[in-house]
């Protein structure tokens, strides 16, 4: 029986153990906050499993929360126009795309909670420890496999920054997050549940997730702020309900279509407040430690993308079903650098598609991707292709980085479709 070591407890790290844990592996699992304390603590930042990436979880059977999680049906997009001489602002345009399959989220307190007891219900070896390099130094020889899973930290300063991969050295938005009860439904989109995205040109991003919380179905407000600019403003708020009511008081001026309805809301717990930033960096897959033991990066400790689109849970699963598969793949063979670099790379196939386009909507879209915006407010099919990207960003190179495939792909669909609807949220 092959033995492993998983230094990590959230997304891909619990994937990982319980799906190696379902193959019958010998999984220790080193965890720096046990499931109570995960409950207890503050909101993470907000995740989305997009279809494929939800599909992963369900192969394992691991998607607990599908009958009480809201059924994730589509991808909302609008962008807000200048501030008028009234000091108010209005849409540009608004539209929403359908998925193909569901998409769904979950409080990560929830999830990660959840999984880790089931992980130990199962037999799993747990170990609840904050992991040093000494201390994977140390067990490296026990085991046949470490693989950390750990976002930041310690050890995940072990990994180098690759600057092919990483055009950004400093973080691009601030973020702030509230989980609230009390947004009510979009009135134009009201038989819908959406992911929505609210561009504001110049000042940076709101995204609306509906979500499943501690204490039932919520929303999850995420502020994404250009630094130094009007939203880059949470980081010195101490206290919950100061950071909230800076919240609306933001959407009230950039996003009045989103404050509308969120009139009423209130935080869902004491700890559903979070502030802070990172660089978005893609780093080297392999660590070598101090007595010669090897480490493979897994997730956001090799490639941490911005959260702009929303794909950090996604991400997330499709690197551990990668990995999981490369390492039932490997059978008894070691597991050897080479075996490591071929395992990220497998991932890096699809994940390289993310980066780039995560890293395409932190700078001011160009024309021709404004183009197919408004295209999708006239034709249902150029928003639920927009959509489908967020489960598949890959499709997106089709079509969405150069004027010219973008132009035609658009006039494929008018000539298909015919002339377009009214479109708009305005």
């Amino acid at each position: 029986m092959r033995r492993v070591l998983i230094v990590g407890a959230g997304q891909s790290g619990l994937h990982l153990a319980l799906g190696l844990q379902s193959l019958g592996y010998d999984v220790t699992l080193m965890s720096n906050r046990t499931a109570d304390e995960m409950r207890s603590g503050r909101v993470m930042p907000p995740q989305c499993l997009f279809p494929t990436a939800l599909r992963h979880e369900r192969e394992l059977g691991l998607d607990f929360w599908a009958g009480r999680a809201p059924r994730i049906e589509g991808l909302g997009l609008a962008v807000a126009g200048p501030e008028s001489p009234r000091g108010c602002r209005t849409r540009l345009l608004d539209w929403t795309g359908r998925l193909e399959g569901c998409a769904q989220s979950v409080d990560q307190r929830v999830k990660t909670a959840g999984w880790l007891d089931t992980f130990a219900e199962r037999g799993g070896r747990l170990v609840i420890h904050a992991a040093t390099v000494s201390d994977l130094d140390a067990l490296a020889p026990r085991y046949d496999l470490l693989l950390a899973a750990v976002g930041t930290g310690e050890l995940a300063s072990m990994f180098v920054r690759d600057p092919a991969r990483s055009p950004y050295t400093t973080p691009q938005r601030a973020l702030a997050v509230a989980c609230v009860h009390g947004l009510d439904p979009r009135p134009e989109h009201s038989g819908t549940e959406a992911v929505r995205c609210n561009l504001v040109p110049g000042v940076g991003e709101l995204l609306v997730i509906p979500t499943l919380t501690l204490s039932g179905r919520a929303d999850v407000l995420l502020w994404e702020g250009m630094p130094g600019g009007p939203l880059d403003v949470f980081e010195e708020l101490a206290r919950p309900a100061e950071h909230l009511a800076r919240m609306l008081d933001l959407m009230e001026c950039f996003t009045p279509w989103e404050y509308a309805r969120a009139t009423r809301v209130e935080l869902t717990d004491a700890r559903a407040t979070l502030a802070g930033r990172y660089a978005p960096t893609v780093r080297h897959p392999v660590v070598r430690l101090p007595s010669g033991g090897l480490v493979l990066g897994v997730a956001d400790t090799v490639v941490a993308d911005d959260p702009v689109t929303g794909q950090g849970a996604s991400s997330a699963a499709k690197c551990a079903a990668a990995y999981l598969a490369s390492i039932v793949e490997r059978g008894e063979l070691p597991f050897d650098e080479a075996w490591m670099r071929a395992t990220f790379d497998r991932h890096w196939a699809a994940a390289r598609h993310t980066t780039r386009w995560t890293n395409a909507m932190l700078a001011p879209p160009p024309v021709h991707v404004l183009d197919l915006m408004l295209a999708a407010t006239g034709f249902p099919a150029v928003a639920d292709r927009l959509a489908r990207g967020f489960d598949d960003p890959s499709d997106l190179e089709d079509y969405f980085y150069d004027p010219e495939p973008a132009a035609a792909y658009v006039a494929r669909v008018a000539a298909q479709e015919g002339a377009p609807g009214t479109g708009g949220g305005t």
